[in-house]
């Protein structure tokens, strides 16, 4: 049987803040995106998404470690947790999906990855970074959905509490893709580990009502 071609354009699958759509341009076009603290370099190919979708993903999210760039801890995806994961799809190059996970990584967009690989084995991990494991989560319209995320389990790993500004801009991007309430986006957002006992739904829905519109 014939190694599958590596895939021109794939959906990268956002459970973050990337689900924002102001905040996955900084991504793409450069820039510091709004209630952040770093800049991101772009893209080497600055073409927007040529689409974007609602879906889920199979397993669940947790938040752990501490991001520099929001403060608080990072939202992480767990294939293993128990039910699905709303998320937020963008069809972008395989250049620009190389791009975008090099800046998670705060490292320089520079090179592209073996995406073959990772639609045939379901998971590539390119280093010990928390966003440097690459997996394949199916395919949508022909194309594969791709995402990344840390090495670990979220068993693994001690839960950090997000911050406020992060929670913001999840919540934004979450309400913008799933159309989703103020309050069923707060209680989704702090019932997830890391967020329990750190958060209430209320709280959580009140910083994303505080939050612009995406």
């Amino acid at each position: 049987m014939p190694e599958p071609a590596a895939p021109d354009l794939v959906w990268y699958a956002s459970y973050g803040a990337n689900m924002s759509a102001d905040r996955f341009a900084c991504y793409v076009s450069g820039g510091v995106p709004p209630g952040g603290a770093r800049a991101n370099p772009g893209c080497r190919d600055r073409t927007p998404p040529r689409d974007r979708r609602a879906l889920w993903l199979e397993g669940g999210v947790h938040f752990a470690f501490a991001s520099p760039m929001w403060g608080g801890g990072l939202a992480l995806y767990d294939p293993g947790l128990p039910g699905a994961a709303p998320a937020r799809a963008y069809l972008v190059t395989a250049g620009q999906f190389a791009d975008i996970a090099a800046q998670e990584m705060y490292q320089a967009p520079r090179a592209d990855h073996d995406l073959a690989e990772v639609v045939r084995t379901g998971r590539l991990v390119l280093g010990p970074g928390r966003y440097e494991t690459l997996l394949y989560c199916g395919g949508l319209d022909g194309h594969p959905v791709l995402t990344f995320t840390a090495s670990e389990r979220s068993t693994d790993v001690p839960a950090a509490a997000p911050s406020a500004g992060y929670l913001g801009t999840i919540g934004r991007g979450l309400r913008a893709a799933h159309g989703w309430s103020a309050r069923r986006t707060g209680a989704y957002l702090a019932g997830r580990p890391g967020a329990v006992r750190a958060w209430t739904a209320e709280e959580v829905a009140a910083v994303v009502e505080g939050s612009a519109a995406d």
